[in-house]
Formats: C-alpha cells, structure tokens, sequence
C-alpha cells in the first residue's frame, strides 16, 4: 500500500484512539450528574431542571465520540451467519464491500449533521424544555463524531483492502 495511505490509517486510529478514550470518561461525567440531581431532589427537595438533559447530551457525545474508537476495535454488533466460517481474504473482500455501504452511510448522515449543526448555529435554536439550553454544542458534537467515524470507516476500507489483496498495513 501507497505510505500516503498507512499514514492515514495510522494517523485516523491514533487520532480515534485518544478521542475514543477520552469519551469513555464522560459515563462518569453523567453518573455525577445524575447523582447530584439525586441529591439535591432527595436531600434538599429542590429539583434541578437542568440534569436530566445534561445527562442526555452527556450520552450522546459519549456514543457518537467513541462510535470510530468503537468501529477501529470491531466492537459494534454484528450478525455472524457465514462470516465466521470464510477464509481470511474472502472475509476481508466482504468487509470491503461493507464498508463502502458504510461510507455512503456516514456521508449523508454527516451531510444531515452539517445541516442541522448550521441551522442550529444560525437560528440560535434551543431545546423545547422549561431549561432551553441551546442545541449548537451537541450538535457540533455529533457533527464531529460521526465525521470521526466516517474517517475510520475509509481507514477499515483501507486496512480490509489490504488484507484481501493479501498485503497487511503495519
């Protein structure tokens, strides 16, 4: 393979292994929200209306930030009728062929998160809830994750590519 292309694959897993683990932090960064809801509801008998979409974006930046730390590790679910039993080249060839339906995917899911990101940005939109907090952060968020994982996605493209012309990328 061309050095262009295992710089790319080198630099994209790199890039979504240090994103993807950061995000794991944020399941943290949600129970202490929710714990402090808890207790302040319980405690203080004063209700945050706030909490509960903090702990909604904070999920939400958690799955789309490590959804490419996710596809780099092969750890999304998948149904394994034949897969399992094909030669290594066969199962590569396949998943080239998948994650090119993937990309196409990925491309106009980024394409509907770009616009809904700018619209966001320029209609100054909030969320309809008693808080309103506006909806440009998470927006932004998903826009970035989901391009993240369309970046994987080419670098799996390439890496099955390899493996089915019985090459390996180091």
């Amino acid at each position: 393979m061309p050095k262009i292309i295992v710089n790319y694959v080198n630099f994209v897993e790199g890039l979504n292994r240090k994103v993807g683990r950061a995000a794991m932090y944020l399941v943290f960064v949600m129970m202490a929200v929710l714990l402090y809801s808890a207790v302040s509801r319980s405690l203080f008998n004063t209700p945050l209306i706030w909490s509960m979409e903090v702990a909604q974006f904070t999920m939400a930046a958690y799955y789309l930030l490590g959804g490419g730390y996710t596809l780099q590790n092969n750890a999304h679910v998948r149904m394994d009728l034949l897969y399992e039993r094909w030669a290594p080249k066969k199962q590569a060839f396949v998943n080239t062929i998948t994650a090119c339906c993937l990309i196409f995917y990925l491309c106009i899911l980024l394409y509907g998160a770009y616009s809904s990101t700018e619209y966001a940005l320029e209609y100054e939109q909030k969320n309809y809830s008693s808080w309103g907090p506006p909806m440009a952060p998470i927006k932004i968020i998903m826009s970035f994750g989901i391009f993240l994982m369309l970046l994987q996605a080419v670098a799996i493209f390439f890496r099955d590519l390899a493996a089915a012309l019985g090459k390996d990328l180091p």
